[in-house]
């Protein structure tokens, strides 16, 4: 292996992370958002919500994600008429298809706390937006704060295909220095490890923040 020969390329491929967190960060913000309402829906007592709820985390979880990445990529813009950023297009595919799985573990969370706190809450006149929101939701979150981690951890690896739509991130810019150098090996090994420190990372982030959780119970 010579992977003194890539040592100059190095900074450049190291440069790909800051895109690819920028990415990830802004996804799962923008999924969880869009998690929370979907989760609403599904417990929604108004039928048509309900329906689209489940047919709409039906299609996202059913389909793979590079195909729907490649769908607003490539296939929007002939119905939109004009080309979308490589970058929004892998904010776009993220969040649509995190907040499907995002939903069903907030939904789990909700239906796991005590029904005995919503009828509680809805005999002493809580309305039903308040109590989701200062009853409910915080314990549900609680419960599920390993699970979204897991989610998190799990974008920050299948973030790597945005390379197929030439979003500079850690594992298109590796590709690119062995194109250049023709040395394929030494700068995908690099990218791996790469991306294993940094789920090693949110990894341990994670548990603190669960432990910290467990504490203020």
């Amino acid at each position: 292996m010579n992977f003194p020969g890539i040592a100059p390329s190095i900074p450049y491929i190291l440069g790909g992370i800051l895109v690819t967190l920028q990415i990830v960060a802004l996804s799962v913000l923008l999924g969880f958002s869009w998690g929370v309402i979907l989760a609403l829906f599904k417990i929604s007592r108004v039928r048509p919500l309900m329906w689209f709820a489940d047919f709409y985390t039906s299609v996202f979880r059913g389909t793979p994600l590079v195909l729907q990445l490649l769908i607003i990529y490539f296939g929007l813009p002939q119905i939109i008429g004009f080309t979308i950023d490589p970058y929004w297009a892998a904010v776009a595919a993220f969040t649509l298809n995190s907040g499907a799985y995002i939903s069903e573990v907030i939904r789990a969370g909700i239906m796991a706390v005590d029904k005995g706190q919503r009828e509680a809450a809805l005999a002493l006149g809580v309305p039903y937006r308040q109590m989701m929101k200062d009853i409910i939701l915080p314990q549900a979150f609680k419960n599920i704060l390993p699970a979204l981690m897991n989610e998190f951890i799990t974008l920050t690896k299948e973030s790597a295909i945005v390379t197929v739509i030439g979003v500079g991130d850690v594992m298109r810019r590796a590709y690119q220095v062995g194109a250049n150098t023709f040395l394929y090996f030494e700068p995908l090994l690099f990218a791996g490890l790469i991306y294993y420190v940094m789920i090693m990372i949110l990894t341990l982030l994670g548990k603190l923040v669960e432990r910290r959780m467990r504490r203020s119970d």
